[in-house]
């Protein structure tokens, strides 16, 4: 499984060129967390899909564009990253450390929790 630490992340969806498709950041937490607490990069489309949803959301991601996942501190993310791959995604990738990681290497201003 390939990961992506916060700052690659945001590297990975801020160096796209224009005509490149954006980098999705695929948040698989349940709501109430996105309420708490979510990742904006003007650069990257955000879809917020909750793990046990995900397999019923495949057909809106495309298996060409990067599709980074989160969730809190990495592991469902992880599990979905491990999913997509089974099904031909090839730049799929993990959020290490999740959104907690984020806040702490990248934007403090987003909540932990």
């Amino acid at each position: 499984m390939k990961q992506l630490s916060p700052r690659q992340a945001l590297a990975l969806a801020t160096s796209r060129a224009p005509e490149q498709p954006p980098v999705v950041f695929l948040d698989v937490r349940e709501p109430w967390e996105v309420g708490l607490a979510s990742i904006e990069v003007a650069e990257a489309k955000p879809l917020f899909v909750p793990m046990q949803s995900v397999p019923g959301h495949v057909a809106e991601l495309d298996p060409a564009q990067p599709v980074v996942c989160i969730c809190h501190h990495g592991a469902r993310s992880a599990q979905v990253v491990a999913f997509l791959e089974r099904l031909g995604f090839e730049s799929a990738y993990n959020l290490a450390g999740g959104i907690d990681a984020w806040s702490v290497e990248v934007d403090a201003a987003v909540p932990r929790y």
